[in-house]
C-alpha cells in the first residue's frame, strides 16, 4: 500500500537513549501479546528489530490485521492524547523495543523537531494505508482484496511469484478481512485450476490470477 514519503531519522538504541533516557530496552519472543486494546496508553514503542502486526479482535475469535509494523518504525502514537489503545499487537518474531514513557514522548515531540516530523510521516503513511484498506473493505468483494494481497506480497522467485511469508488461510483472512472458511474455497478453486500451490504455508503463483472469481 502507498507510504507517506519523506524525512526518517535513525533510531538506533544509542540515539533513543540519547533522545529520551528514561526509556526502556524490552525484548519479547514471538507469539506475545504486548500491548492490548483497551489498555491504558502510557508509552510509545518504537520497533529496532523483528516485526509485530496490529489487529483488532472479535469475541469468537476473529481478528482483523490492521498494519504490519517492522524495525525503525513505531506503535503507541496514541499515546500523545493519553486515550485507550485502539488495537492490540502481538511479535510475529522475537522483537527488541524502546519504550519511551508518555513525558518523554512530549517533551521529544516539543522539544526535537527532526523527531516530530519522522512521527508525523509515518502517522501519514499508517492513515494512506488504513484509508486504503477501508476502501478495499468497502467497494470490493474477498476474492478481489485476496488478489490485490497476493499482488502487493509476492516477490519473483525462479521464474514464479511467491509470497514469502509463512501464512496460514486464517492468517490471509485476517489479512483481507474475510472468513477462513471463503478464503480456503478461494484457496482450493485456485489451486485446482493452476493458478497458485502452496507448500510450507508458502503461496506460489504459477500464472496470473482471473480478474473474477
Amino acid at each position: 500500500m502507498p507510504q507517506a514519503t519523506g524525512p526518517s531519522i535513525l533510531l538506533d538504541e544509542n540515539t533513543l537513549r540519547t533522545l529520551a533516557p528514561r526509556g526502556v530496552l524490552r525484548t519479547f519472543p514471538r507469539g506475545v501479546i504486548v500491548v492490548s486494546e483497551g489498555d491504558v496508553t502510557d508509552s510509545l514503542y518504537v520497533v529496532l528489530s523483528g516485526r509485530v502486526k496490529a489487529f483488532v479482535a472479535e469475541e469468537d475469535g476473529r481478528e482483523v490485521v490492521l498494519a504490519l509494523i517492522g524495525a525503525g518504525d513505531y506503535f503507541g502514537e496514541l499515546v500523545l492524547d493519553g486515550g485507550p489503545r485502539s488495537a492490540s499487537v502481538m511479535t510475529l518474531e522475537p522483537c527488541r523495543f524502546f519504550v519511551i514513557p508518555h513525558a518523554d514522548v512530549e517533551g521529544l515531540v516539543a522539544q526535537n523537531p527532526e523527531f516530530a516530523r519522522d512521527l508525523i510521516y509515518k502517522l501519514i503513511g499508517k492513515v494512506r494505508s488504513l484509508t486504503n484498506r477501508v476502501f478495499d473493505l468497502a467497494l470490493k468483494d474477498v476474492y478481489g482484496r485476496f488478489v490485490r494481497f497476493i499482488d502487493e506480497n509476492a516477490i519473483e522467485q525462479d521464474g514464479d511469484r511467491i509470497v514469502p511469508e509463512r501464512l496460514t488461510q486464517s492468517d490471509i483472512a485476517a489479512r483481507i478481512g474475510g472468513s477462513r472458511e471463503m478464503v480456503s474455497r478461494i484457496v482450493k478453486n485456485l489451486t485446482a485450476g493452476g493458478y497458485i500451490s502452496i507448500d510450507a504455508k508458502h503461496i506460489t503463483v504459477h500464472k496470473k490470477l482471473p480478474a473474477d472469481w
